[in-house]
């Protein structure tokens, strides 16, 4: 297939209506269909105000970036930012043209 590979970063500790806002993608992406996603924990990182922030120190927890990927079609690419739009979610999302399938056994 054809589409894209859809990643967005967002902070650890960011909550959205009650879940953790990472958590909160995942079940909004299973619940329009999209075919699967994962978090990935960062263990270090800066943003735009370029501050290196370090899983290691507990003062931080928190604060280092959360990585939520899927390999989506152009059609699930736009009804998942628009409803992180919509919602308002805090991210920062990237995406970048993608060949996608599956391999083996069903």
């Amino acid at each position: 297939m054809e589409g894209y590979l859809l990643k967005f970063y967002i902070y650890e500790g960011e909550r959205h209506h009650g879940a953790m806002a990472w958590e909160w993608l995942l079940q909004q992406a299973n619940r329009l269909g999209i075919r699967g996603g994962s978090a990935f924990r960062a263990i270090a990182g800066f943003g735009h105000h370029h501050h290196l922030q370090e899983a290691s120190f507990i003062e931080l927890a928190g604060s280092v970036a959360v990585a939520v990927e899927f390999a989506v079609t152009e059609a699930e690419l736009q009804e998942l930012l628009e409803l992180v739009m919509r919602e308002k979610v805090k991210a920062f999302h990237v995406r970048t043209p993608a060949q996608f399938g599956a391999v083996g056994p069903p």
